[in-house]
């Protein structure tokens, strides 16, 4: 006679990305992540304000070098993370099937258009040297999880772009009025959480971007890529240059 045995799930517990590491909340929280039937599919870290704070500092001491970096650099380091991005291509899609209830091949075309769109930016020759504290979705974080442990294995400088998972309405405002944050990017927020991050970045004047109320431009990222969202946040400057008579 044989006995079957059944393994035991490892449920994992994911952590943030920051500065290049994978630290664990200083809050010790954590929240449950479900898939579209509300079963388990894994623990994400709750960030805090302190967090945040870090993941701003991480930003601000990564920007210097990455963006004196020239553009053809940063476009190569980019298209890296595509090469890898296809390389895990089976784990996203599963990832946004169980957390989105999507068919197999619909789910294949998510993954397909982002690996897409990474490639469209990629190749810019203007691709900006931002850095970046990005805040995931906080019903279906897994996706943004899995690229942080894909630009940990690439190219990109830590630092340069930072992943907290949690309750946007907590970390969101706060980050947007945060004086060493130049920049918001609203895409994907609610009317009014948008309208909340704007008046918050009015405080120091930030630049944002956000899609007009009730418009989905910007929210559905199944549209044609656009410069404006790089040009948004790039500063040209005019040099003048005395010509001698």
């Amino acid at each position: 006679m044989s006995e079957t045995t059944t393994r035991l799930a490892v449920r994992k517990t994911y952590k943030l990305y920051i500065g290049g590491a994978f630290p664990r909340s200083e809050s010790g929280r954590s929240y449950v992540v479900t898939d579209h039937k509300g079963g388990f599919l894994a623990n994400a870290a709750l960030a805090s304000r302190k967090d945040a704070r870090d993941a701003v500092t991480a930003a601000r001491k990564a920007f210097a070098g990455w963006s004196a970096a020239t553009a053809y650099n940063r476009g190569q380091v980019l298209y890296r993370v595509a090469e890898l991005l296809e390389g895990r291509r089976a784990q996203f899609a599963a990832e946004i099937r169980s957390a989105e209830g999507l068919a197999a091949r619909q789910a294949d075309a998510v993954v397909d258009a982002a690996v897409d769109r990474w490639v469209w930016y990629a190749g810019w020759a203007v691709v900006t040297g931002n850095t970046v504290v990005a805040l995931a979705s906080e019903r279906v974080p897994l996706p943004a999880v899995t690229l942080s442990e894909v630009l940990a294995t690439s190219d990109v400088p830590g630092g340069v772009i930072n992943v907290l998972t949690g309750r946007t309405a907590e970390i969101a405002p706060w980050l947007a009025s945060h004086m060493d944050v130049n920049a918001i990017d609203a895409s994907g927020a609610p009317d009014a959480l948008a309208e909340e991050l704007a008046l918050a970045a009015a405080e120091n004047l930030k630049r944002v971007l956000r899609p007009a109320p009730g418009s989905s431009h910007d929210r559905d990222w199944t549209q044609t890529p656009g410069l404006h969202r790089m040009l948004a946040y790039l500063e040209t400057k005019t040099v003048w240059h005395p010509a001698g008579t």
